[in-house]
């Protein structure tokens, strides 16, 4: 949600897989000893489920599936698997998981690791999988699921968060990721925006569209309207590219996925990091784009959330 406005997030299936077993050689990250400033996210979410209430010392090993530091919300899947994981180990059953619980202490930790600062999209997308719209007041085209509150320099943000019905028919399509290489510079992005709009107040209105595509975008995807959800994500990105959050690397990936897509943008921060296609030709897409530089994952339409694989 930026400047008031909605936005949509959709889980791909590219696992943060977290291990967790009791230690007895003292706290460990990945064979090693846990180091607070090294590893602030998992530092934040051990003393809200773990260590605030005197848990014994734990080993913990990850494994990702993701592209580093690419703005696919890594961060908060490890908050929110550490968090599932601590809950099933402290006794709570598989099917008890509760997903609102872990996804409202995922994005404290996260906030808390980014000095006060997180949307809680990416953790409630992690945490509920499908696709999940996240507005400031509650949304009648989605099924709203919880509300988040934040209090961020001094001002307390409110966020409706609500999951996105996917229908079955859908279940062909493709989402297409590819990665530019270079992280985006999200505080960069942030501030540039900040300065267009200041200098430029009538560009609010950009904004106001980006709010009023992603509406009609949700709605076509609960309809399951994929060439309307196409247009709408092309739209987006045009009106992403006119407020300077795109960039060269960014827009060769999207031109090289729109012959074989409905449609491409860029996701994340923008300026580096990531864009992604809908498509139904995922192959041929993925081959586009990695012929301009990129490198790319495929992945279903909305993919599961948190999860317990095994004891």
């Amino acid at each position: 949600m930026v400047y008031g406005q909605p936005a949509v997030a959709v889980a791909i299936d590219a696992r943060i897989r977290v291990i967790i077993e009791e230690s007895e050689s003292g706290w460990l990250i990945d064979g090693m000893p846990f180091e607070k400033h090294r590893h602030p996210h998992l530092d934040a979410i051990l003393k809200r489920v773990w260590v605030g209430s005197g848990g014994r010392p734990l080993s913990v090993k990850i494994e990702s599936e993701l592209f580093g530091a690419a703005g696919l919300g890594s961060s908060a899947a490890i908050c929110s698997a550490v968090a599932a994981g601590l809950l099933h180990i402290g006794g709570t059953k598989v099917d008890d998981l509760p997903l609102s619980g872990i996804a409202t202490t995922a994005h404290i930790a996260e906030a808390e690791a980014q000095g006060g600062r997180a949307s809680p999209i990416d953790t409630s997308t992690t945490t509920l999988g499908g696709a999940v719209l996240v507005s400031d007041k509650k949304e009648s085209l989605a099924n709203w699921q919880y509300t988040r509150d934040l209090r961020i320099d001094g001002q307390r943000r409110t966020w409706e968060v609500h999951s996105v019905d996917i229908p079955q028919s859908l279940s062909e399509a493709s989402l297409v990721i590819g990665f530019s290489g270079r992280p985006g510079p999200t505080a960069q992005m942030v501030a540039k925006v900040a300065e267009l709009l200041e200098n430029e107040p009538e560009r609010m209105t950009d904004i106001e569209r980006i709010g009023n595509v992603t509406r009609a975008g949700t709605t076509a995807l609960s309809l399951g309207n994929l060439q309307a959800v196409g247009i709408a994500m092309n739209e987006c990105h045009r009106l992403l590219q006119g407020l300077g959050v795109s960039d060269d690397d960014l827009d060769r990936m999207v031109e090289a996925a729109l012959p074989s897509s409905l449609g491409a943008k860029l996701t994340g921060a923008g300026g580096g990091g990531c864009m992604i296609a809908l498509t139904m030709e995922p192959r041929r897409t993925a081959e586009a784009i990695e012929l301009v530089g990129g490198r790319t994952m495929v992945s279903p339409l909305g993919a599961q959330g948190v999860r317990i694989e095994n004891d």
